[in-house]
C-alpha cells in the first residue's frame, strides 16, 4: 500500500475519519476572566484567581469569544443559536484545578454547516456536526523536571472553539486538504492566530475502517496533531494498524492515541471517554448564553469576503483557471497582492502567474510572507504592463525584479511604480529593441555569417531555424523583441 491513503478502498476496506480541531480564539484575556492569553510568559504568570478556581470565583462570559464564536458560524453555513447553554465536563486532571471544563454539550452555539474545498479538481464537502465554546486546560510540563512533573496554569481559561465533523472524511490527504481549508477559514475570519507549534490549532482525528457496506468500525482519537505532515503520517499508520488488527482477528477497541513523530507510529493512551463518563450538567455559575439576531446582524456585515467565495470571483472577474484562484485565495495578503498587480497592469493572468511562480518561489527561498515581499503589488503591476507592451522581455523583467527584490527602487505606490520601472529599464539597458530596421540589420549579418544554417533551413530543416533565432538574440545581446525576430527572420528566409 502506498503511504498516502489517497483511493476509497485501503486493502478491500473504507477508511472513515471525523475531525476534532480546537481553534484558540484570537481575544485579548481569557473566556471567563480577565488574565492575559499571550503565548510564551513565564509559567503560572497569567492566571488569575478564577482560572485557579479559586473560593468564591465567578465566571464572566467574554463577549469578544462570543463574537468569533458567531463569525465562525457565518462564514460556514451554520445556524448560530439564539440560546446555547454551557455545561460542566467533569474529569480530573493535574493541570485542571477546577477538577472540571466548562464546555457547552447538548446546546452548543453553532450548529450544522459545511467546509467546501477541493482535492486535486475534485470538490469536496465535509458537514459540521457543531462548533461550541469551552475553556482550556493547563499543562502538564513532563520534560523539564527529572522524576516530577509541573504544572503551567498560563493556558488555563483561555477561550476555545471546539468545530467537530461528521464522519464525511475517506482517506488522509482529504484530510489534510480538510484541515487546510478550516485552518485557512479561521485565520482568514481572524479568529485565530493557526499558529499550530505555539498550539493554537489543534486537530484530533477519530478513525475507523469498515468493509463497504458494512457499520460504521470501532473508532481511535488520535490527539493533538499539530503539523499537517504528522497527521497525514499518523493517518495512514493508524489506518494500516487497524487493518492488520482486524485481519488477524482481533477486534479494536475505542481509545484515545498519540502519534510518535519519531517512530512514525501511534500509541493507545487510554481507553476512550464517552458523554456519560464525564457526568455533564448544566454550569449553575453561568447563565444560558443568548444571542439577539440583530448582534448576527452585525457580525454578518462587518464580515470580509471569504475565500471560496473571493476564488469564485477571480474566476469570473478575470478569468482564472480554478487552480490559480484557490491558490491565490491561501491568504488575505496574497489575494490583495494579486488584485493589486493585475488591476495596475490589467494582466491578470500574467500577475497570477507571476504572484504564483517568480514572487512565491523568492518569497519561499526567504521564509518570508507575502506582505513581506519586498517588491510592492504596484511595482509588479507596473512590470508586467512593461512586458505587455514590449518593452522588455520576459527575462528582461525578471532582471529588473531582482534589481527591485534587491532593493534597487523605493517600495512605491501605483503612481510612482511605472517611473521605478522604467528607471530600472533604463539605467540597466534591458529596453527590448523593436525597431525594425535595426533587428533587420542583426539578422542580415546572422544570415551573411551562417549562410551553411541558411541553406540548411531552405532544404526543410526546421532546427536550422531556431538556431538562427539564437544567433540573432545573442548578437541582440537578448535585447531583440523575439516575436519581431522571428517574423522578420522568416520573411527574409521566404
Amino acid at each position: 500500500m502506498s503511504k498516502t491513503t489517497t483511493s476509497l478502498l485501503v486493502q478491500g476496506y473504507e477508511v472513515v475519519i471525523g475531525f476534532e480541531t480546537h481553534a484558540q480564539l484570537a481575544t485579548q484575556s481569557k473566556i471567563f476572566s480577565r488574565a492575559a492569553t499571550a503565548f510564551g510568559a513565564e509559567p503560572n504568570t497569567q492566571a488569575c484567581a478564577v482560572d485557579l478556581a479559586l473560593p468564591g470565583t465567578l465566571p464572566v462570559m467574554n463577549r469578544e469569544a462570543v463574537a468569533c464564536a458567531i463569525r465562525f458560524g457565518l462564514a460556514v453555513g451554520s445556524h448560530v443559536a439564539e440560546r446555547s447553554v454551557f455545561a460542566r465536563k467533569n474529569y480530573f486532571y493535574p493541570d485542571l484545578p477546577k477538577g472540571y471544563q466548562i464546555s457547552q454539550f447538548e446546546i452548543p452555539v453553532v450548529q450544522g454547516g459545511a467546509v467546501s474545498f477541493f482535492l486535486g479538481d475534485e470538490k469536496k464537502t465535509v458537514r459540521l456536526v457543531r462548533a461550541h465554546l469551552e475553556e482550556d486546560a493547563g499543562k502538564s510540563l513532563h520534560e523539564d523536571f527529572i522524576g516530577q512533573s509541573g504544572i503551567d496554569l498560563n493556558r488555563a481559561g483561555t477561550p476555545l472553539l471546539e468545530i467537530v465533523t461528521e464522519p464525511d472524511i475517506r482517506s488522509s490527504a482529504e484530510a489534510v486538504a480538510y484541515a487546510k481549508e478550516l485552518h485557512k477559514i479561521v485565520t482568514w475570519i481572524g479568529i485565530c492566530d493557526g499558529n499550530m507549534q505555539e498550539g493554537s490549532f489543534r486537530c484530533d482525528a477519530n478513525v475507523s475502517v469498515r468493509k463497504p457496506g458494512q457499520p460504521l468500525g470501532t473508532r481511535r482519537e488520535i490527539k493533538n496533531l499539530n503539523s499537517f505532515k504528522f497527521m497525514q503520517q499518523a493517518i495512514d499508520y493508524e489506518v494500516r494498524w487497524q487493518i492488520e488488527q482486524i485481519e488477524d482477528g482481533h477486534a479494536i477497541q475505542q481509545a484515545t492515541v498519540l502519534f510518535d513523530p519519531d517512530s512514525g507510529e501511534t500509541r493507545a493512551m487510554r481507553t476512550k471517554e464517552d458523554a456519560a463518563d464525564y457526568r455533564y450538567f448544566p454550569d449553575p455559575d453561568l447563565p444560558p448564553l443568548v444571542i439577539a439576531r440583530d448582534w448576527v446582524a452585525q457580525v454578518q456585515a462587518a464580515m470580509p469576503e471569504l475565500p471560496r467565495a473571493m476564488a469564485e470571483r477571480f474566476v469570473a472577474q478575470y478569468g482564472l483557471p480554478e487552480y490559480d484562484a484557490t491558490t491565490l485565495t491561501q491568504s488575505p495578503a496574497m489575494a490583495a497582492y494579486f488584485e493589486t498587480a493585475a488591476q495596475a497592469s490589467g494582466q491578470a493572468k500574467m500577475a497570477s502567474n507571476w504572484v504564483m511562480g517568480e514572487v512565491s518561489r523568492r518569497l519561499n527561498a526567504e521564509e518570508r510572507g507575502i506582505a513581506e515581499a519586498p517588491v510592492s503589488a504596484a511595482q509588479l503591476g507596473a512590470l508586467l504592463q512593461r512586458i505587455a507592451d514590449g518593452t522588455v522581455s520576459n527575462n528582461a523583467a525578471k532582471q529588473v525584479m531582482d534589481a527591485l527584490w534587491s532593493g534597487e527602487g523605493a517600495n512605491g505606490q501605483v503612481q510612482d511604480a511605472r517611473a521605478q520601472i522604467d528607471a530600472v529599464i533604463e539605467a540597466k539597458g534591458l529596453k527590448q529593441v523593436s525597431d525594425s530596421g535595426a533587428i533587420e540589420k542583426i539578422i542580415d549579418e546572422v544570415m551573411a555569417a551562417n549562410a551553411e544554417m541558411v541553406a540548411q533551413f531552405r532544404a526543410g530543416k526546421d532546427k536550422a531555424f531556431n538556431a538562427l533565432v539564437g544567433q540573432v538574440m545573442k548578437a541582440s545581446k537578448g535585447k531583440a523583441n523575439p516575436q519581431q525576430v522571428n517574423d522578420l527572420l522568416r520573411q527574409k528566409l521566404g
